[in-house]
């Protein structure tokens, strides 16, 4: 019976009702904040790992999963496709040239990123040709000088299929006659829309036709598609092994790394803030106790008497706050995990009943909230707050395990 006397009362003081309200208060608080505390930290983080998703299954369909480049250029690219492809990981690769330019029109100048590229072979890595929504990859044809662009470039440029555009290279030709920008006109055959930031920044231009206007011998390197894009920069490091040093392999991860690392810093960030709620709360674990070991000295020291010891007293505080904290968390987690699974049907509700948009896709390429859970992330944040719940018990209880019961009873 001694051995489950802190479970015991530590339970009771739990559920009993107090002489003190305010400290009453003070627990259903803490129970509440921790509540809360986990709830949005478990929702906040499943919307962060929404849009990191949308991020990548946008952004990677349309940027490829490994490069491999040769300089100052590729010239027998077939044979090193070929080589490439046989690659059990390796789904196909296909020839590119990329540069920046400027394009100008009648709506204005912008900065894009030009990529020559075979549409026959590039169909098999990106996704640009099941996006096209004017057009096709298709009609980019050898020495027709077509050019295919992303919908919010074509729209700020107030282009149309059909319309004459001039593309000017960044590189300069000395002349007799000075120094010149090197431009060419093109025809808008296709507009794509994929869902991303390429959709304001990409161009795409037969192969052939960019070896002509960007005066290059053979073409830049290989765009490579591997059957897992999270497992590209194993792939790609076994081509570079394999392949040598006389070619540049990269993956997804250098080339875009930088955006991921922002988004997976920012939701440490933004997770390491929202941690602060659960601390507050059991800062108030700490506040209740201490004031509960006040207003039970005089019942402390008559368990004393009783034959209960100062490690038993300890466990009993450490039993009621921990309790406070795991029924905070476990309520906190459930509505949590409830609210971040079902977030996007919540968000479609509440915008079909208030006729609103909260995310317009013109701004945001996307139109809805993403929300992913992960159960890595449930199991951190319960293990967080109830590891801080039992770390805000510790002082209370050890308070209370010194009250010396002659010191305490004297006055009773």
């Amino acid at each position: 019976m001694l051995k489950n006397i802190p479970l015991y009362i530590g339970l009771r003081y739990t559920r009993a009702k107090r002489r003190n309200q305010f400290i009453s208060f003070i627990s259903a608080f803490s129970l509440v904040g921790m509540a809360l505390g986990v709830m949005a930290l478990i929702i906040v983080l499943s919307v962060m790992n929404g849009f990191d998703r949308e991020m990548k299954e946008r952004i990677l369909s349309v940027i490829p999963h490994g490069f491999v480049d040769q300089l100052p250029a590729l010239n027998d690219w077939q044979e090193l496709s070929t080589q490439v492809n046989q690659h059990p990981q390796v789904v196909a690769s296909a020839p590119y040239i990329s540069s920046s330019a400027m394009v100008s029109y009648a709506g204005g100048v912008e900065a894009i990123e030009l990529q020559g590229i075979l549409p026959e072979a590039e169909a098999q890595v990106s996704i640009v040709e099941q996006r096209m929504v004017i057009g096709s990859m298709m009609q980019l044809q050898p020495g027709e000088y077509g050019i295919v662009m992303g919908r919010l470039l074509a729209s700020r440029l107030m282009l149309a299929p059909g319309d004459k555009i001039r593309i000017t290279s960044p590189e300069i030709n000395i002349t007799p006659m000075g120094a010149f920008a090197r431009s060419r006109s093109f025809t808008l055959v296709g507009v794509f829309e994929v869902g991303a930031q390429v959709d304001s920044t990409l161009a795409l231009i037969h192969v052939q036709d960019a070896q002509k206007f960007l005066r290059k011998p053979g073409v830049q390197g290989l765009h490579v598609k591997t059957d897992n894009m999270f497992a590209a920069a194993q792939v790609m490091g076994e081509l570079r092994a394999q392949l040598g040093d006389d070619y540049r392999v990269k993956d997804w991860s250098q080339t875009q790394g930088s955006l991921f690392q922002a988004v997976k810093m920012e939701k440490i960030v933004v997770g390491a803030l929202l941690m602060i709620i659960i601390a507050v709360a059991a800062f108030n674990i700490v506040s209740s106790l201490v004031l509960m070991v006040a207003d039970k000295r005089s019942d402390i020291a008559v368990l004393r008497t009783m034959g209960v010891s100062a490690r038993q007293v300890m466990a009993i505080f450490i039993v009621q706050g921990s309790a406070v904290g795991f029924f905070g968390t476990f309520i906190g987690t459930a509505i949590g995990c409830v609210v971040a699974s079902s977030l996007t049907s919540i968000m479609s509700a509440v915008e079909s009943l208030f006729g609103m948009q909260v995310f317009d896709p013109e701004v945001y390429f996307i139109s809805q909230l993403p929300s992913v859970l992960l159960w890595q992330d449930v199991l951190l944040i319960c293990g967080t707050a109830l590891l801080l719940s039992f770390v805000a018990t510790l002082y209370p209880a050890y308070r209370a395990a010194q009250i010396e019961p002659a010191e305490a009873l004297r006055y009773e």
